[in-house]
């Protein structure tokens, strides 16, 4: 188990150490060894995998989110702990409290913009910046919740054991595309507890881009932040 916060630059400790050891495993040159300290030499190696994992731009800083790390983990065979949660850290829930049940939300673009005003009202943000950054979010990742598309089975998330819907435990789901950890993280306080659910799974994305992007709470900057959630930019992971 490796804590996200241990992880971090200017950080001495083991969890430190067996990301070293996993970046120098997948090929990423760090100099000193695996020290233990999280140094210049370890963004540096970092970067390289956020690259190698598809991250661009700005998204491939050096610094470790549970994304990227989730996915480093998956080959180094440890697992992430990340004890943020919601934005008031109310919400989160234990990776094995996240169900699999599909509700059976609707679809289209007229349903998506519904389910994120009210995701906005939970979580605080100004629906006028966060329901057409969700509404395009949607889009790129699930064509708006089509049901042939709610689950990713074809990226680099799709491993891990049979959940109960029958699909690779860390694959993506939901209209906003959650993986399953990172749903349970940034998990809303009195949502769903499964990522098919639209409401709950856009408030774990308002969430997760505040901690990850810096998304500020009324979401001015989200489309300036998330180049996934701007429809004048093309689309790229997040």
């Amino acid at each position: 188990m490796v804590a996200l916060s241990n992880v971090q630059f200017g950080k001495r400790n083991e969890d430190v150490r067996t990301v070293q050891k996993a970046l120098i495993k997948r090929g990423h040159k760090i100099p000193d060894g695996a020290t233990g300290l999280f140094g210049e030499q370890t963004r540096a190696a970092y970067r390289a995998e956020q690259l190698a994992q598809g991250f661009k731009g700005a998204d491939a800083d050096g610094k470790p989110g549970l994304t990227s790390l989730t996915t480093l983990g998956h080959f180094a065979h440890f697992t992430v702990e990340n004890e943020h949660a919601s934005t008031d850290g109310a919400g989160a829930l234990a990776l094995a409290r996240v169900t699999f049940r599909d509700p059976g939300d609707e679809s289209g673009e007229a349903a998506m913009r519904r389910y994120a005003r009210k995701a906005c009202q939970l979580t605080g943000m100004d629906p006028q910046f966060g329901v057409p950054a969700l509404t395009t979010i949607a889009r790129r990742e699930s064509a708006f919740n089509h049901p042939k598309f709610r689950v990713n089975t074809t990226d680099v998330n799709a491993h891990g054991h049979t959940a109960a819907d029958g699909h690779p435990l860390n694959c993506s789901r939901g209209a906003t595309q959650c993986i399953p950890s990172t749903f349970a993280a940034y998990h809303q306080a009195g949502t769903a507890d499964t990522p098919y659910d639209v409401v709950a799974c856009m408030c774990a994305t308002i969430n997760y881009v505040r901690h990850r992007y810096h998304v500020n709470q009324s979401g001015s900057n989200f489309a300036a932040r998330v180049q996934q959630a701007d429809p004048h930019r093309a689309p790229h992971g997040y």
